[in-house]
C-alpha cells in the first residue's frame, strides 16, 4: 500500500502486588493496533516474587492473533509492558519482535521502544568492540544493551536511563521494566509520544492517551521531552534535568496528520480537531467548484469534513471498507498490491456517479495507491476528481520511525505537482503549504523534516 507506516506503539502498567496487568495490556495494545500490525509482545514480572522472574511471549500477528486466552493466562505479574511492531530498522523477522527482554550482571529488564535511533549503527560497533552480544538485528536491541551496560556501572535503572540519553541520538520513547519498577523517557525533542495516566491504584504509560482510556484509566499528562518518569511501590517520581526548553521541541507532524488515533489528544492537541482544521484550510487554499466532497478512509475523512463544511459542498462517505481484510501492505508484487486496494475499499456507485468530486487524502508518498482509487472512481461514473492532500510535498526521508528512509520512495522527490497530477489522473492537485500546517496544531513545535528537510537532530542512513 502506498502509505507511510508508523513503526510501533508502547504500552506499560504498574499496580499493587494483587493485580496481573496481562489483559490490561492485552486491551491496551489492541487501542493502538494502529501503530504496528506486524508484530505484538507483551512482557509482566511480580514485583513481591522472586528477581528475575519475568515472563514473556511475543510473536508476529496482530494481538487478538497472538494472545489466545490462555496465553494471558500464564503471563502473571503487576508490572507489565507491551508492544506492538510495524518494522523499519531491523526488518520484520520475528526475533526483533518486543519486548527484548534478557538477565545481566545485576538483573533482568524488558523494554519497548517506538521510534528510530539514527546512530544505532555507532552505538553497536561500540557496543560490539566492548564484548556485547546481539541477537537480532533493531536499533531497540541496541538500545536495551546500552541500558544493561551502563546499569551495571550505576546504583539503578533511571540512572542508566540518564547516562543513555546524551548517547541516543534519534526520536524514541521507551518504557523499561526491572522486577520492581516501570522506568520511561520521552525523547528530548519529543518527536514521539508518551503519556501517563491513573488506573486505581496503578500507573500507565502509553504512546496514546487512547489506549489509557481503553483499559479504564485517567490520562494525567503527556510526559514532558526529556522527562524520565519512575514507578514503583515507593509512587512516581519525576527527573526532569535533561527536559529540554520548548525552543528545542520538535514534535512529529504526521501523528497529527496520518499515525495518531482520530480519538487521542497528543500535547494537548486534539487529532480529530487538526485533521478537521487540515481540511478547512486546504478548502481556503484551493477552492474548486464540485458537487461533492469525500475522503480516503481512514485518516481522510475528518479532514474532508473540515473541507466541505467550509466549503459549503456536501459531505459523502464514497468508499465502503472492508475491515476483514488482512494486513494487504505486505503483499509482495505490484499487481498483488493494487489487488488488495480494491479488496479493501470499494467505490459506491450510486454516490459518485455524475458528480464532480473532491477526494481528501492524507499524504502521497508513490502515487499507486490514489492512482488506483482515482481509476476506480472514474470508472464508477465521477466526471471529475480533484484531490487534497492533508499534508506538504513529502520530499525528504524520516529518519525517526517511519518506513520511508531513501528519497527513491519519494513521488514528489523527481516529479512536480504538474506531473503527480497527471500521473495520478486527477483534474487537480492540491497540496497543503507549510505555513497553514499551524491551521492545524497552533504554535506547536514541529518536526517537519519529511516536508522541509530540516532536521531537529543529526542524522545517519541506517547503511
Amino acid at each position: 500500500m502506498d502509505e507511510i507506516r508508523e513503526e510501533c506503539g508502547v504500552f506499560g502498567i504498574w499496580r499493587r502486588n494483587d493485580k496481573d496487568v496481562s489483559k490490561d495490556i492485552y486491551y491496551g495494545l489492541t487501542a493502538l493496533q494502529h501503530r504496528g500490525q506486524e508484530a505484538a509482545g507483551i512482557a509482566v514480572c511480580d514485583s513481591s516474587g522472586e528477581p528475575g522472574n519475568i515472563c514473556i511471549y511475543k510473536n508476529r500477528g496482530l494481538v487478538s492473533e497472538v494472545f489466545a486466552e490462555h496465553k494471558l493466562e500464564e503471563l502473571k505479574g503487576n508490572i507489565g509492558v507491551g508492544h506492538v511492531r510495524y518494522s523499519t530498522f531491523g526488518g520484520s523477522d520475528v526475533r526483533n519482535a518486543q519486548p527484548m527482554a534478557f538477565q545481566y550482571l545485576k538483573g533482568t529488564l524488558a523494554l519497548v521502544h517506538n521510534g528510530n535511533i539514527v546512530n544505532a549503527i555507532d552505538i553497536k560497533e561500540r557496543l560490539f568492540k566492548e564484548g556485547s552480544v546481539f541477537s537480532a538485528t533493531s536499533d531497540s536491541e541496541v538500545v536495551a544493551t546500552l541500558i544493561a551496560r551502563l546499569r551495571a556501572k550505576t546504583g539503578s535503572v533511571e540512572e542508566a536511563v540518564k547516562q543513555a540519553v546524551p548517547i541516543l541520538e534519534g526520536g524514541y520513547a521507551l518504557i523499561i521494566m526491572s522486577p520492581r519498577k516501570l522506568v520511561a523517557l520521552r525523547d528530548p525533542q519529543g518527536l514521539k509520544p508518551l503519556c501517563i495516566g491513573r488506573i486505581g491504584d496503578g500507573y500507565v504509560i502509553s504512546s496514546e492517551d487512547c489506549a489509557i482510556s481503553a483499559v479504564g484509566g485517567e490520562f494525567i499528562r503527556d510526559i514532558n521531552p526529556g522527562e524520565i518518569i519512575t514507578i514503583s511501590d515507593k509512587g512516581i517520581r519525576s527527573d526532569t534535568e535533561l527536559c529540554t526548553s520548548e525552543s528545542e521541541h520538535a514534535h512529529c507532524i504526521f501523528e497529527y496528520i496520518y499515525f495518531a488515533r482520530l480519538d487521542s489528544t497528543i500535547d494537548k492537541v486534539s487529532v480529530y480537531n487538526s485533521r478537521y482544521s487540515a481540511g478547512r484550510a486546504l478548502s481556503k487554499a484551493y477552492p474548486v467548484e464540485a458537487d461533492i466532497v469525500a475522503g480516503v478512509p481512514e485518516s481522510g475523512l475528518t479532514a474532508a469534513m473540515g473541507y466541505a463544511d467550509e466549503a459549503n459542498i456536501p459531505y459523502v462517505q464514497a468508499f465502503h471498507k472492508n475491515s476483514y481484510v488482512g494486513r494487504t501492505f505486505i503483499k509482495p508484487t505490484k499487481e498483488e498490491r493494487e489487488s488488495a486496494v480494491h479488496m479493501k475499499l470499494n467505490v459506491i456507485a450510486d454516490v459518485v456517479r455524475g458528480k464532480r468530486m473532491v477526494l481528501i487524502d492524507d499524504s502521497i508518498v508513490r502515487g499507486t495507491t490514489i492512482a488506483n482509487l482515482i481509476s476506480m472512481l472514474r470508472s464508477a461514473g465521477a466526471t471529475q476528481v480533484h484531490v487534497r492532500i492533508c499534508s506538504p510535498p513529502f520530499l525528504h526521508p524520516c529518519y525517526y520511525g517511519t518506513d520511508v528512509s531513501d528519497n527513491s520512495q519519494l513521488i514528489a522527490d523527481h516529479m512536480s505537482v504538474d506531473g503527480i497530477c497527471k500521473m495520478i489522473g486527477a483534474d487537480s492537485l492540491g497540496y497543503m503549504r507549510i505555513e497553514d500546517l499551524s491551521e492545524m496544531t497552533g504554535d506547536l513545535p514541529l518536526c517537519k523534516a519529511c516536508f522541509d528537510g530540516i532536521y531537529p537532530t543529526e542524522v545517519k542512513t541506517q547503511g
